[in-house]
């Protein structure tokens, strides 16, 4: 039996504080059109729920490299003003100014205080990250998008049609895993990186055989973009993001035995992230169970968009409860609650195994492509 403080393990759930580091390389120029739209956003940000504080950094060594950090009481909060349409508004202007941005998060794990600051280690007591977690290299992180109903089998066959690009990006950053899905109109699509995810996606857009198929789904896309213009592209992929705020998995190399599944949660409105971190806990309560079919799985979620990626062994419905992340009646009726199965064409009732049986249907994706790097 593996413990569960040796898997393979990220959470956006644990309670503890986030610090977030945004690095800035500003135009040349710009420095004081940056100023204004940072004091524009300092100050939306500063009424947002579950922020504690914000700092303004230039370096002292390039005066065109900035430093934006901000602290909050933990992930979910952050996490819910990143990926809003008040945010993506809220930070244009600041895009406007720079070159490039880098954005970096990290639970607080431990602190030290000086001698002269006790009202400052007072204030900040707890809200720690309980313990580290195990990781493997690898960062996990997916996009979706809707195409135009009628054109899915069209979409479908673009995606799935396409040359796989260099999984070398350098000599630290490697591209491992692409998998496809469709579920209706909505396509996601997931990346596993090994080292820089920015690096690798930046790689893969530089690519003429990605920018081909991305060219040739254009028409079917119900959010218009334009891949000339920066700022439409850019928009386009923050509302695609769907990050990932959970992960558990053995260590070690992944089963050979297993097969990758997605499953769509579509949440009821506000309720994404509840569902999101009742997946979590169900994930983390079943880590050690010798029965569960789910060897590992990952959570995505955007807003009122759950979805759930996991690698399965056996028939994916030998135990469709296990497999959907909800064990027992309780949990169950939880789920029911915060799912929006009128979406997915089912009544509200989960009360027994058939009902689990036909959630596992309408949630299951198809697999477009799967691609892995040798």
């Amino acid at each position: 039996m593996t413990m569960l403080s040796e898997r393979v393990s990220q959470s956006a759930f644990d309670g503890s504080r986030l610090r977030v580091v945004l690095l800035l390389d500003l135009q040349d120029g710009a420095q004081q059109r940056f100023l204004t739209a940072y004091e524009h956003m300092r100050n939306q940000v500063a009424s947002v729920p579950g922020h504690l504080s914000d700092q303004l950094c230039q370096s002292i060594e390039n005066p065109s490299q900035w430093l934006i950090t901000s602290e909050w009481e933990s992930a979910p909060p952050f996490l819910a003003w990143v990926n809003s349409e008040e945010h993506v508004e809220t930070v244009r202007p600041l895009h406007d100014c720079v070159l490039d941005t880098r954005s970096l998060r990290f639970s607080v794990l431990r602190e030290t205080s000086g001698v002269h600051a006790p009202q400052a280690a007072a204030q900040h007591a707890g809200g720690l990250q309980p313990s580290p977690r195990v990781g493997d290299g690898v960062v996990r992180h997916a996009l979706t998008f809707t195409v135009k109903p009628g054109s899915e089998q069209t979409v479908a066959k673009i995606l799935s049609g396409y040359t796989s690009p260099e999984a070398q990006v350098d000599d630290t950053t490697r591209l491992r895993r692409t998998t496809l899905f469709m579920h209706g109109n909505r396509v996601v699509r997931t990346v596993e990186v090994q080292g820089d995810l920015l690096a690798a996606l930046r790689h893969v857009a530089r690519q003429p055989e990605i920018r081909a198929v991305e060219e040739a789904i254009n028409p079917y896309l119900e959010q218009d973009r334009n891949l000339d213009d920066p700022q439409s592209a850019r928009l386009f992929f923050t509302r695609a993001a769907l990050p990932a705020v959970h992960h558990l998995a053995p260590p070690g190399e992944q089963n050979a035995e297993t097969e990758r599944h997605a499953l769509l949660y579509p949440a009821k409105p506000g309720c994404g992230m509840a569902l999101a971190r009742l997946l979590a806990g169900q994930d983390e309560a079943a880590a050690d169970s010798t029965g569960c079919p789910v060897d590992s799985s990952t959570v995505f979620q955007r807003d009122d968009i759950v979805v759930r990626l996991v690698d399965v062994r056996g028939p994916l419905d030998a135990d469709p409860s296990a497999v959907m992340g909800a064990h027992g009646l309780r949990k169950s009726a939880v789920l029911a609650k915060l799912l929006d199965t009128e979406a997915l064409g089912l009544d509200e009732s989960l009360s027994d195994e058939k009902a689990m049986t036909r959630l596992l249907e309408s949630s299951q994706m198809r697999l477009i492509t799967d691609r892995r790097a040798r």
